[in-house]
């Protein structure tokens, strides 16, 4: 069973009377042992609850729902199975100490790929594991290959695994469906590794719906880690050559292309994106690909219904890599809305100058680069910068300690120019002040 850690107001849980500390034992009689029992267990219109209340007596609870409706309960997540891996280019090894625990956590475990679509290496997987996830059918999974080869994967996982292809096999053939990605470190898996690496996994298409190709992302805190680089200008353009090449021939031989290189290589090769339809169903925008494309198609939407606001000046903040982007749009944006717009891309002080994405910018960096300057009257930061669900950044500077200090309100929006429209709304409406963001 699991517990409820917090009940949604106005929610279907809430009008059963659930309660945090409440116990969810089963759902039409099926034992709830973790997340992924729940969500599949909620997705019908007729549910009978089992619940063990705080006072130990067991309630039986009977509600119709919209067949894809949410309860409304946040319920305890599951012992993480923890990476044993020591990979090379390992993000959370370069992080710095004094950072909240949970980003420190080395996630490897299939049920949160089931969830949430985070990458996994298939390196730690029981066989109790496998028939779960054949059994229940959890597809689709995010596995992390980075190469084909299985010296050279061990290399780049820093330890002794089992080899790739087969367990791909073993997952395919029972019908899992998957995506997977390849970080990329010049010099190691790149050019005819990254070429044979496509190929062979190619050869699982469709059941391997989509590749990602992602540059290595390097912070300045590297001490005593394996000698790694980023790509330069000359290798991000082999890289982009080679797979246009494979996209070529899988569109052509299959029908998809299959394998699709991040947003961040195309930028470090002074590249022309491709088109949005070129990135067929965004199968991997969470991971980089096809952000801009889709942002461009949105800003033509967005200029096509903004209207004058009653504003003056207001500033972006953004990452240095989407810096151009970004000031393209709110250039034609300040003529739609007659508002000035600064877009104030922030560098990486904390992390390092070569971490040049929107994500990674600290409260502190924030601080340090925004105070003396002209704000205007706010500042819209992107939400991707936060901890998912809360106010707080990396460092845990909060959005009304960064409103307090610059003296101007800070509204966090969505990464899109949607959000940026509808925070120059909200501030153009007055429901945004210095205290409350």
């Amino acid at each position: 069973m699991l517990r409820i850690e917090s009940v949604e107001p106005g929610s279907y849980a809430a009008e059963l009377g659930l309660d945090a500390g409440d116990r969810l034992v089963s759902i039409n009689h099926t034992q709830i042992h973790d997340l992924i029992d729940y969500h599949r267990s909620v997705e019908v219109e007729y549910l009978l609850l089992d619940v063990l209340h705080q006072d130990g007596e067991i309630w039986e609870l009977e509600i119709t729902k919209e067949t894809h409706a949410d309860l409304g309960l946040q319920l305890e997540h599951p012992n993480l199975k923890q990476c044993d891996n020591n990979c090379i280019f390992c993000f959370i090894h370069q992080l710095p100490k004094g950072l909240r625990r949970s980003l420190y956590i080395k996630d490897e475990d299939y049920r949160f790929s089931y969830l949430y679509g985070s990458y996994i290496t298939l390196s730690n997987l029981l066989e109790t594991d496998y028939q779960r996830i054949i059994d229940q059918q959890l597809s689709p999974l995010y596995v992390s290959v980075h190469a084909t080869d299985d010296r050279l994967r061990e290399r780049l996982l820093g330890c002794r695994v089992p080899p790739i292809l087969p367990l791909i096999r073993r997952l395919t053939e029972n019908g899992i469906e998957l995506h997977c990605q390849i970080v990329l470190c010049p010099g190691i898996n790149d050019g005819k590794a990254l070429q044979r690496s496509i190929a062979e996994l190619g050869e699982f298409y469709p059941q391997i719906r989509s590749l990602a190709v992602v540059p290595v992302g390097l912070t300045r805190y590297r001490a005593h880690l394996p000698q790694l680089r980023k790509l330069n200008t000359g290798e991000a353009v082999e890289t982009l050559r080679l797979i246009h090449s494979c996209q070529e021939s899988f569109l052509r031989d299959r029908g998809s292309r299959f394998v699709f290189a991040a947003d961040e290589i195309y930028l470090q090769a002074g590249s022309e994106l491709p088109e949005l339809s070129d990135y067929e169903d965004l199968f991997q925008i969470e991971n980089g690909v096809g952000l801009i494309a889709r942002f461009r198609q949105q800003a033509q939407e967005v200029l096509l219904e903004a209207d004058p606001l009653e504003l003056t000046h207001v500033c972006l903040v953004t990452g240095h890599s989407f810096g151009a982007e970004l000031r393209d749009f709110t250039e034609r944006l300040t003529v739609r809305t007659g508002v000035k717009l600064t877009v104030l891309p922030i560098e990486n002080s904390f992390f390092g100058t070569d971490v040049t994405v929107t994500g990674l910018l600290t409260g502190a960096d924030l601080l340090s680069q925004l105070q003396g300057q002209d704000l205007g009257q706010g500042v819209l930061i992107p939400e991707v910068i936060l901890k998912e669900g809360e106010e707080l950044l990396l460092d845990d500077l909060t959005l009304t300690d960064l409103a307090e200090k610059l003296q101007v309100p800070v509204l966090a929006v969505d990464s899109s120019p949607w959000g940026v429209l509808e925070g120059l709304e909200e501030l153009a409406d007055g429901v945004v002040d210095i205290i409350h963001c």
